[in-house]
């Protein structure tokens, strides 16, 4: 009794009670103590004491404290033991008891011997027995009886009582393993209820949902806990039986009854723990949704606010109120879609406003917080409202007094249209000019209507749009409307002189006596013949008077046709520059729409479910630099250009000074092959369907897409008209250099287009130089070296080539045709060939063809024959390779005569030793003169061949036959040349005849020798081409002597006239290896290789 109590439940010592050795049978003595039975139990000495201390301490403590505290009554049942072991056991338990006890009652052995035994013992060892509470020794169960009911005995100890040990052993598990979960459970959920209330509210929306969600989750479980307990009391409650209310029945014992009142004590505990759980949860879980109602309100605030304060700065810089009805339209219309667009964010601010205040209805716990934004939501959106409504009437009154000023406009231009034709002729008689004054009459009636009464006024009714330009154009309106009604009113006057002068009346004039006196009757025949006289001689006196008044009329009808000239086409450069400006303003509204429509929608994330995948960051693929070009025209092209009005006639110089800027077109359309490639890949994408609905488009993207094209192209064409109607203009140079420059940007256009379609060639394109020109050609190809049978094959088989001309090399190309539509069909060129510029020359003419010319490389050992589809492509070829030819030569010569004048102040110039033509000198003709070099004779030709023939007599001058044939080498012939020669092109026909046009060549190198048919010349002679012979040859002829005959053409120099042109170049001084150009022109520089070799 004196150890620490310690609390055990059933489970812990369930061996140690299966051995009942001791138990609660749940009997009751005559004052309530609880009965703890010790039956007989042979190895009671064998028992360890810690399980028997266990056992007492866990009987002793299911009691209540009330019947706990009047004590327990044990009894001892040792009938069939001996007196030794009654003695140990009662001493045992005496010892070891854990409780206040009240009665001990011990029944003692039956048998004889043992009864007696126990006796005497008793007596004599009573002080052995000596205890807080009496030992009774009974001898047999009915005197057990005196002492307890037989009703609170079990059965084995005579009584009526119902008990099982090994039940009261479930049931005491079942019990305590309740009230175990019981305290668990109510444990978890003070612990949870604690954790919720020290939560802090986040600061965010997502924060807030991951709270709420991961306290739901363990509310969840905890009532899942909480289910699982009341299962469980309930199901013990059933087990241990339907008791009635109001008292003990027989059969049921205190135990049980406590057992019952237990369970649904700790039941109604478990029901009053999840009500006031449940309770508290309503109110933390409607906490944390306020929470998360003001946090997503806060967010949505934030969102709209800032949408609302970019909106309100955007329109804040809505300031222009138009310079001309298309401008305010167009402004009026950006307003509107302005709206449409910003009335979505509006609108979702109200609504979120809304939400507000109906947060505030419900009792949020953040009122304070909720209210102020509401209102300055409110706020933003009525301001948001009253400017739009402030915007749009300011651009009402611009558009009502440009409508005014459109109106004044027409009505003028109508008035000069109308004096415009009203013929001079017809106006000088009378009908004429009553009919032409009517018409004046009735137009000068509608000017009511149509023009500008007062210029205060109109200051006063629209002074809130007014500003300075806008005022000066009005006043410039209401100037030209006066000045074109001092017009109306000068021909009015005028007219109404015309029509009331009246006809002057013929009066008779008889004729003087001493005539008629003079004068007998003559005959019918002789009277016409006087009268007729008399007639002619009234005319010849009136001659001088109607002379002079004719002419006075016709100078006076010359100068009004010719004003009415100049102010007719003063109108229609009116009108072409009026169409200009207003496509413009067009083709800038459309890129506008093209850019917000649909570029800038791609950037959106609640259009992006309806991008399709192949158009993830490919804008700039599929719009190119549109957006360059928008900021180039809507920024600086159209402002210039509406500088231009008043003087259309100089509107060349705006396109001058902003030429530069049109190169962005180039970029545009170079990039236009992959944007329609794109575009046909991604034309049925549900985005663009969206986009082309939201702004009712009646065409597709790629139509305006196509807008740049057009419009770069249009330019030319407003151009022309205004240079049609500017011929005596000032700025009529200007505009027809803006035209050419336009029409070279065009060309330069196209050319990129053709330029980035080259494929496989290794340099880089830009070292090239500019590209001069392109197109396709037939080309043939002779070589000096080769095989005889390919070079046959040259003649007959042409190859089609599409060749780029350069300032450095002309390239030759085979073009392919890919397959697809539009753009995808774009033409692309396979590299093959190039030449150097400055290692090249050039043939005009070729025997049989206009369409045909030459490119030669090095001396003539490559030469290719080229036909152009006309002879007008030919001709612009060969005048550009020309130039090409002739700035190359004026820079050999210029670097040849720098060389020499270093070499002539420092040592003398050492003669010639060599008469190659490579070897020749290309100075001035000065220093040619000194030296009377003679680079090359007329010997070496006759030593190998005679002279060729004269021409005969009036044959004209014509150009001898060439050739094509190189002399054959036995080296053989390369791969590539062989692939040139086996292309697979259509054969073409025979070379035939084709006339030279002459010229004159000065003589650069004194030719004393040749053979009978050579002609003698010297350095400084001019001569005159007659015919172009074989093997260097030129048959000319002296026209101060009249002598011809057959000179080194590399003798000869073009002389270059007026027109620039020339039929000769050579370059006797220029470098090894340089070429006789014929009938055109050529500088080349020996020992250069072409750039690549030629291949198939």
């Amino acid at each position: 009794m004196h150890q620490d109590i310690v609390p055990l439940c059933a489970a812990d010592i369930q061996d140690q009670l299966k051995k009942r050795f001791a138990y609660l049978s749940g009997g009751r003595g005559q004052d309530g103590s609880p009965v703890i039975t010790f039956p007989d139990y042979p190895a009671f000495s064998e028992i360890p004491d810690k399980e028997f201390q266990n056992v007492m301490t866990y009987l002793t403590s299911i009691p209540s404290l009330q019947d706990a505290g009047i004590g327990f009554i044990l009894v001892i049942d040792r009938r069939r033991d001996k007196w030794t072991s009654v003695k140990a056991s009662v001493l045992r338990i005496a010892a070891s008891f854990p409780a206040n006890l009240q009665l001990v009652l011990v029944l003692r052995p039956t048998g004889f011997f043992q009864r007696t035994l126990s006796d005497i013992a008793f007596k004599f060892n009573r002080d052995d027995f000596k205890m807080k509470v009496p030992v009774i020794m009974l001898s047999s169960v009915p005197d057990l009886h005196g002492y307890i009911d037989k009703s609170q005995l079990t059965e084995d100890l005579g009584g009526t009582l119902d008990y099982c040990h090994s039940r009261w052993l479930c049931q005491r598990t079942a019990i305590e393993s309740f009230a175990l979960m019981v305290k668990h459970t109510a444990q978890m959920l003070q612990s949870f209820g604690t954790e919720l209330a020290e939560t802090e509210l986040p600061n965010d929306v997502q924060s807030t949902s991951s709270v709420l969600c991961a306290h739901t989750e363990k509310k969840d479980k905890a009532k899942e806990d909480l289910r699982l307990a009341l299962k469980e009391g309930h199901s013990v409650l059933e087990s241990l039986g339907e008791l009635q209310a109001e008292g003990s029945e027989p059969g049921v014992n205190q135990d049980q009854l406590d057992n019952q009142a237990t369970v649904q004590r700790l039941l109604a505990q478990l029901n009053e723990t999840e009500a006031a759980f449940d309770e508290f949860w309503a109110k933390h879980q409607q906490k944390l949704e306020q929470c998360l109602q003001l946090r997503h309100f806060e967010q949505g605030f934030r969102e709209v606010k800032a949408i609302l304060d970019a909106v309100c700065q955007k329109i804040a810089t809505f300031t222009d109120i138009g310079n001309s009805l298309a401008h305010v339209e167009h402004l009026l219309r950006d307003l509107a879609s302005f709206e449409e667009k910003s009335g979505v964010s509006v609108e979702r601010a109200r609504a979120l406003s809304l939400d507000g205040e109906q947060l505030i209805e419900n009792k949020h716990y953040a009122v304070d917080s909720i209210r102020p934004k509401c209102q300055e939501l409110r706020h933003l959106c009525d301001q948001f409202s009253a400017e739009i409504v402030r915007r749009r009437g300011l651009l009402s009154k611009s558009l009502e007094l440009h409508r005014r000023l459109e109106t004044s406009l027409k009505w003028c231009d109508e008035g000069i249209y109308l004096l415009a034709s009203q013929p001079v002729d017809k106006c000088q008689s009378q009908d004429g000019a009553e009919a032409a004054l009517q018409e004046i009459e009735k137009f000068l009636e509608t000017s009511a209507e149509n023009k500008i009464q007062e210029l205060n006024t109109i200051y006063k009714e629209y002074e809130s749009i007014l500003n300075q330009d806008l005022m000066e154009h009005v006043r410039k309106v209401f100037q030209k409307q006066a000045s074109m009604e001092e017009v109306f009113h000068r021909r009015q006057a005028s007219l109404k002189k015309l029509a009331a002068r009246q006809t002057r009346p013929v009066q008779p004039v008889a004729p003087r006596p001493e005539a008629l006196a003079k004068s007998p009757c003559p005959s019918p025949g002789i009277r016409r013949g006087s009268e007729n006289s008399s007639s002619e001689g009234g005319a010849l006196r009136r001659g001088p008077y109607r002379r002079a008044k004719s002419e006075m009329s016709e100078s006076r009808q010359g100068r009004g046709s010719a004003g009415e000239e100049e102010e007719s086409l003063a109108i229609l450069r009116r009108h072409v520059m009026s169409e200009l400006l207003d496509t413009e303003r067009a083709y800038v509204e459309e890129l506008l729409c093209v850019l917000e429509g649909y570029a800038a929608e791609m950037d959106n994330p609640l259009m992006a479910h309806l991008l399709s995948t192949g158009l993830h960051n490919k804008k700039d693929v599929l719009f190119g630099n549109m957006e360059e070009i928008y900021h180039f025209h809507n920024r600086i092209f159209l402002r210039e250009l509406e500088n231009y009005i008043d003087c259309p006639e100089l509107v060349g110089r705006c396109f001058l000074e902003r030429m530069e800027d049109f190169q962005i077109y180039e970029k545009y359309c170079q990039n236009k092959p992959r944007s329609e490639s794109l575009w046909r890949q991604c034309s049925d994408c549900p985005f663009f369907q969206e986009c082309q609905r939201k702004l009712d488009h009646k065409l597709s993207l790629d139509s305006y897409l196509l807008k740049p094209v057009q419009r770069i192209t249009k330019y030319q064409l407003l151009l022309k008209e205004m240079l049609k109607y500017s011929k005596n203009c000032e700025g009529a140079e200007d505009l027809q250099e803006a035209l050419s420059s336009i029409l070279g940007i065009l060309k330069a256009v196209n050319d990129s287009m053709h330029l980035i379609a080259i494929t496989g060639y290794d340099g880089n394109l830009g070292d090239l130089g500019k590209l001069l020109m392109q197109g396709s050609f037939s080309v043939w190809t002779d070589h000096k070296r080769g095989h005889t049978k390919v070079k046959e094959l040259a003649r007959f088989k042409p190859m089609q080539r599409h060749l780029f001309l350069h300032e450095k090399a002309v390239l030759f190309c085979k073009k392919r045709e890919e397959n697809g539509e539009g753009y995808e069909k774009a033409p692309s060129y396979s590299y093959k060939q190039s030449l150097n510029m400055a290692a090249v020359g050039i043939t005009e003419n070729v025997k049989g063809d206009a369409k045909k010319f030459e490119i030669w490389y090095n001396a003539r050992e490559e030469v290719y024959i080229v036909q152009a589809p006309t002879p007008e492509i030919k001709a612009a070829w060969v005048n550009e390779i020309r130039k090409v030819l002739t700035s190359q030569l004026q820079a050999c010569r210029e670097a040849s005569q720098h060389r020499a004048l270093e070499q002539s102040q420092s040592l003398p110039l050492p003669a010639p030793t060599s008469t190659s033509p490579s070897r020749g000198n290309s100075r001035n003709l000065k220093k040619l003169e000194e030296r009377k070099t003679d680079p090359l004779s007329l010997e070496g030709y006759v030593s190998s061949a005679p002279l060729p023939k004269p021409p005969e007599k009036g044959k004209g001058w014509s150009k001898t036959s060439h050739s094509l044939e190189a002399p054959e080498d036995d080296g053989g012939w390369s791969s590539a040349e062989e692939q040139v020669n086996s292309s697979d092109a259509e054969e073409d026909g025979g070379l035939g005849l084709k006339k030279l046009v002459p010229g004159k060549y000065t003589v650069v190198a004194d030719h004393e020798k040749g053979g009978p048919d050579a002609l003698v010349v010297r350095s400084g002679d001019v001569v005159e081409l007659v015919q172009q012979g074989d093997q260097g040859l030129w048959y000319v002829r002296d026209p101060t002597t009249g002598k011809e005959g057959w000179v080194p053409a590399s003798s000869l120099s073009v002389q270059l006239g007026p027109s620039g042109s020339a039929q000769c170049l050579s370059s006797s001084e220029s470098s090894p290896g340089s070429a006789v150009l014929s009938n055109s022109s050529s500088c080349s520089e020996g020992g250069q290789a072409p750039f690549s070799d030629l291949q198939g």
